[in-house]
């Protein structure tokens, strides 16, 4: 499930798109928002049909190999034990999966079959893979090591693979680690006697309405916000802060004034992490020093109230 800083990069990347379009649409821009997030869900259900359309093209080429009209001993009595994989299987009898695919029409290794034969290949010729169909154990566990294994190492890193996502949806390129990391944690918490059930998108609803609510009150409110923080960078004209660095503060600023329940160290931690990732070597440190500052100031002066034990 999408977690609140990957929300607030996907809130900073609305922001900065209106804000370099010149957009003053906000009910259009946050449709957008919230599609770019609803696409996570299909990369997310894209890896786990992968997967499977690897294991379908195994099967085919079985077959294929029984026809051969000169068939080695091999060819008609092959190792089947990727086929009968026990977590594979329970995959591709998800009815949650198959209803999402079903649903939002994702038919991309239909379409684009060669990244099947892609990943298909390179499984082969893996250690992981020769590894795994020569061992002896025969158990869930190593089913399911095998394929968090074949995910981490094989379709997670594959070059060809990210390029194609990016291709097919812009968002899709800051979006595709987090995306992998969800996979390999759903891999992982799967049981040997459940039935697999593709993960919800949010946490809760509380985390839902958290993008609507942050994206609007930023973009409602972000001009009230600058001579704040220009009072507390005397040495920086304003258009000298980075867009990404003014941005993250405007944002900064807008959950210790309008966001009660979130402590304010949370939200400073949360964006000098976002500024390192996303802004110059510095950011996070400028980021850090301004928040700081206008942190003590909103307590001071009751701006900021925080609700709970622990808020501030």
């Amino acid at each position: 499930m999408i977690n609140r800083r990957h929300i607030r990069l996907k809130v900073m990347q609305s922001v900065y798109a209106m804000q370099q379009s010149h957009n003053t649409d906000l009910i259009k821009e946050e449709k957008f928002l919230k599609f770019s997030i609803q696409k996570m869900f299909d990369l997310y259900a894209l890896n786990f049909q992968l997967m499977l359309e690897v294991q379908k093209l195994a099967h085919k080429k079985i077959e294929l190999s029984k026809k051969k009209i000169l068939a080695t001993k091999e060819d008609l009595n092959p190792n089947t034990k990727f086929l009968n994989n026990r977590l594979l299987n329970q995959i591709k009898d998800s009815v949650s999966l198959e209803g999402h695919v079903e649903m939002n029409n994702l038919t991309n290794w239909e379409l684009d079959d060669e990244y099947v034969k892609i990943i298909f290949e390179e499984l082969l010729q893996s250690d992981l893979y020769k590894n795994y169909m020569n061992t002896a154990e025969d158990s869930y566990h190593a089913d399911k090591n095998f394929v968090v294994s074949f995910f981490k190492e094989i379709i997670a890193p594959n070059e060809k693979l990210a390029e194609y996502f990016e291709d097919k949806m812009i968002s899709w390129v800051d979006d595709i680690p987090f995306v992998n990391t969800w996979v390999v944690k759903t891999l992982n918490k799967q049981k040997e006697k459940s039935p697999f059930v593709v993960g919800s998108l949010y946490k809760d609803d509380e985390d839902k309405r958290f993008v609507s609510d942050l994206f609007n009150k930023v973009m409602l409110n972000h001009h009230k916000f600058e001579d704040d923080i220009r009072e507390k960078t005397p040495n920086w004209e304003t258009d000298r802060i980075a867009d990404i660095d003014m941005i993250l503060l405007k944002m900064a600023i807008t959950e210790f004034l309008h966001f009660s329940s979130i402590p304010s160290r949370v939200t400073i931690n949360e964006y000098i992490e976002l500024a390192k990732d996303y802004s110059t070597n510095k950011s996070g440190y400028f980021i850090n020093g301004v928040l700081d500052k206008l942190s003590k100031d909103y307590l001071e002066s009751n701006k900021m109230v925080k609700i709970g034990r622990g808020l501030l």
